[in-house]
């Protein structure tokens, strides 16, 4: 070692295999900084959560009234593809719901997934971003069970399904808005090198 604490030229030459090029360690980094158990760790909070919706009126006239629990598992992250990174987030739930009209009621057990879109992107001046396309309706799959023929039939008038696709994806939306769902999204490196640094 010199004076100064820095190791002699040769033994930095010694181990210049080690080096690789810039392009190389920033895929290296972002492998690192979102990997999947990062991901999935950072969005379980999306998932375990129960909420409710309506009543909100359905079918022709808006007559019927339809109320519903819904509950989300947990959830589960694929990959996809190889030069972007990006994943899939898929959140199983589970609705038990109620159709009423007036005259009479009709209940129904809906299992099904929500399907997130995850896009890892790098933006200005040092920051990683996990972009998530905002979730619609056809990013909801349901699979509605009815007891009864009149309640199957029912289902299609009223557009059940749609009414739970829709719901489903709004709340979702509105809760990867929220600051902890934004705080884990965007991550500010050169802040964090800054901190990491300090005397």
């Amino acid at each position: 070692m010199s004076a100064f604490g820095q190791r002699p030229a040769e033994a930095v030459r010694r181990e210049s295999g080690d080096f690789i090029s810039y392009a190389e360690f920033g895929r290296r980094f972002l492998e690192y900084a979102a990997s999947e158990e990062r991901i999935s760790g950072a969005f379980a909070q999306l998932t375990g959560t129960a909420f409710d919706f309506g009543p909100i009126g359905v079918g022709p006239g808006r007559l019927a009234k339809v109320t519903a629990e819904v509950q989300l598992g947990a959830s589960r992250l694929r990959r996809h593809g190889e030069e972007a990174i990006a994943f899939e987030l898929i959140i199983p739930l589970e609705v038990d719901l109620l159709l009423d009209l007036t005259v009479d009621r009709h209940r129904f057990h809906v299992e099904g997934t929500v399907h997130l879109h995850l896009t890892v992107r790098t933006a200005a001046p040092l920051r990683v971003v996990i972009d998530i396309a905002e979730p619609r309706p056809a990013d909801v799959r349901v699979d509605v069970a009815a007891a009864t023929k009149r309640g199957q039939l029912l289902r299609i008038l009223a557009s059940v399904d749609h009414e739970i696709k829709r719901f489903v994806a709004r709340y979702i939306s509105a809760e990867i808005r929220k600051p902890h769902i934004a705080a884990v999204r965007d991550i500010d490196v050169a802040r964090r090198l800054d901190e990491a640094w300090k005397l």
